[in-house]
């Protein structure tokens, strides 16, 4: 069945769980893949096809998730000259030492022709007047690569053509549903999930699907922070899920932070927009209040440099002059270019008072992307069995300590298609319709205290300053005892009286960013190197000898925090193997 290989058969959850209502509905399935970007819609399409009865859970819409709003493109090895080789080579030097090779290998050989499939289920990319797809270029990327569709707007043509390919094909979802917590049966594999369905439709309030294979799809948590490019949904449901499930999760500190994100001022929070590499991949330059192009001589590729060298760029000539932002410079790019190339990017930021065309934009970092996540092995299943993860929730080892432009796209659709496979390939030898799961209840008393609502401000504020784009042993330590005291103060309410903010969607996001910020920060702490976009003031210079190597983290039944590194920098099998003793003192969680 699904897991196979993943696990010994031995319960792996922790038993803790959000409080929640108990079910008052439930569906059936052999599989539910829970998010509605490129991973999840392309997963769910494969499985759908190979005769799978499917059922999609999405937090908001069909349309709703981080896919829509990528601007740049997807990296591919599809033009003249290039090969996957090179993309392999330009992917290790940006994550740092810490990619797995394989599994990058992978991404790169297989991504071309998963663009194809791509395209042959609806997705239109720019052409050229030939007929060829037009392919441009972004930080890292030492050839033309990128496809884009609409100019900057490929994400919302990528989940356009899935979207319709779904609803063509009448595969079952269930839409403004946040996932709570895994189904697990008598032997610890899964069994499903719980889920909160909002609003009107089909269904309503707290329900279960039980399938025995789930797929992770449900983005990143780009919320956790005060400032991201991320959309309001991307609050770190999967990965809270997961490590409640008791899978393990890495690379969690590994945060990319995009360098050119448009400047709103000083206070503003939330999904900031996105200024797209495309535009520096086009020729715009970066400079500073006096003009002055600060990137040229601190890399080959200037502006093009890998995410992590810009921002830091960017965020050191903040600091120099004591200003807020820099500038991005592509006034020589004239009207006509703006509005065929960039026309997302244009409005929005003349809705906002500033005419690119014009003026220079302003601009700062903002987080963008989590290269951690779920730990999976080459076909995406994480050490719980049955539970697969994909997209950005996941950590395949692709990403590294950096993830290399538009390689996040590629990286949800090829392996997307490697766990629908996987699946197939076990329901063809097992026969998942024969065996329904069987969950085993869930305790009466909640082991989770969940937050109130405010404190996702707090979670967001103390990560920012804390945790952002600069880190230092203090800065974390702070953010690592004002996190504690967030989820002290709501266990001791809970200890005291028996009480718990009241179960809903605003409390249990506040409850799962509190879950992987504490997470994020216990791993930032431990790793005491800069590398990739992981930046530490007291240690500024990368520790092969120490450091080249993953950490992972794990939550125990007690809520403690098990840290531990890995051997090397290649991923240890995802088969439950007994753990080695942690390398950092356990953490209350």
């Amino acid at each position: 069945m699904t897991g196979k290989g993943t696990g010994s058969g031995t319960a792996t959850g922790t038993g803790i769980r959000l409080h929640a209502p108990a079910p008052g509905w439930a569906l059936t399935a052999d599989v539910v893949v829970v998010g509605s970007g490129v991973a999840g819609l392309t997963a769910a399409l494969r499985c759908e096809a190979a005769g799978l009865r499917t059922v999609v859970v999405t937090k908001a819409r069909l349309d709703d998730g981080s896919t829509r709003w990528a601007q740049g493109g997807i990296a591919a090895a599809l033009g003249e000259g290039d090969t996957p080789e090179q993309h392999l080579d330009d992917t290790l030097v940006a994550g740092a030492g810490l990619c797995d090779e394989e599994a990058v290998r992978i991404l790169v050989t297989e991504g071309p022709d998963a663009v194809r499939r791509l395209i042959a289920t609806g997705a239109h990319f720019d052409e050229s007047a030939e007929g060829r797809l037009e392919l441009t270029r972004e930080g890292g990327h030492h050839r033309r690569r990128i496809a884009h569709a609409g100019g900057d707007a490929t994400g919302a043509e990528i989940s356009r053509a899935l979207v319709e390919a779904v609803r063509a094909r009448g595969l079952r979802t269930v839409e403004n549903a946040l996932v709570l917590d895994l189904l697990t049966d008598a032997d610890g594999r899964t069994a499903g999930v719980t889920l909160h369905v909002m609003g009107e439709g089909q269904h309503d309030g707290v329900g279960a699907v039980h399938a025995p294979a789930v797929v992770l799809a449900t983005g990143g948590m780009g919320q956790v922070y005060s400032a991201t490019t991320n959309p309001s949904v991307s609050t770190g449901d999967g990965v809270a899920l997961a490590l409640r499930a008791g899978a393990e999760v890495s690379d969690l500190e590994f945060v990319q932070f995009h360098p050119t994100v448009l400047f709103l001022g000083p206070d503003a929070e939330g999904q900031q927009p996105l200024v797209s590499e495309a535009v520096r991949g086009e020729g715009a330059h970066l400079v500073d209040g006096d003009g002055v192009r600060f990137m040229v001589g601190q890399h080959e590729l200037a502006e093009l440099a890998p995410r992590d060298i810009v921002a830091k760029g960017i965020t050191r000539r903040m600091q120099e002059q004591d200003a807020e932002h820099m500038f991005l410079d592509a006034r020589h790019f004239g009207a006509a270019m703006w509005e065929h190339r960039f026309p997302t990017i244009l409005a929005a930021c003349r809705a906002h008072g500033i005419d690119p065309v014009t003026e220079p934009v302003p601009v700062a970092p903002a987080a963008h992307y989590a290269s951690g996540g779920v730990r999976t092995d080459a076909r995406g299943r994480t050490t719980v069995p049955g539970l697969y993860a994909c997209g950005e929730v996941a950590c395949t080892g692709v990403h590294g300590a950096n993830r290399l432009a538009s390689n996040s796209l590629l990286e949800g659709l090829v392996y997307a298609e490697r766990i629908a496979a996987d699946i197939a390939a076990s329901h063809a030898e097992d026969g998942l319709h024969a065996r329904v799961p069987q969950p085993v209840p869930h305790p009466e008393t909640p082991a989770h205290p969940l937050l109130a609502p405010e404190a996702r401000f707090a979670i967001q504020r103390i990560m920012t300053v804390g945790a952002g784009v600069l880190r230092s042993a203090d800065s974390l330590a702070t953010a690592a005892d004002q996190l504690q005291r967030l989820h002290t103060d709501a266990r001791d309410a809970l200890d005291e009286n028996g009480k718990t903010s009241e179960p809903g969607v605003d409390t249990w996001e506040a409850t799962n960013l509190l879950c992987v910020a504490r997470v994020l920060v216990a791993a930032a702490r431990l790793r005491e190197e800069t590398r990739g976009c992981h930046w530490r003031e007291d240690h500024a210079d990368r520790d092969d000898d120490r450091w080249r190597r993953h950490i992972v983290v794990r939550l125990n039944p007690d809520r403690t925090l098990a840290v531990r590194t890995t051997d090397t920098a290649d991923f240890p099998p995802t088969s439950r193997q007994p753990h080695p003793a942690p390398q950092s003192r356990p953490q209350e969680q």
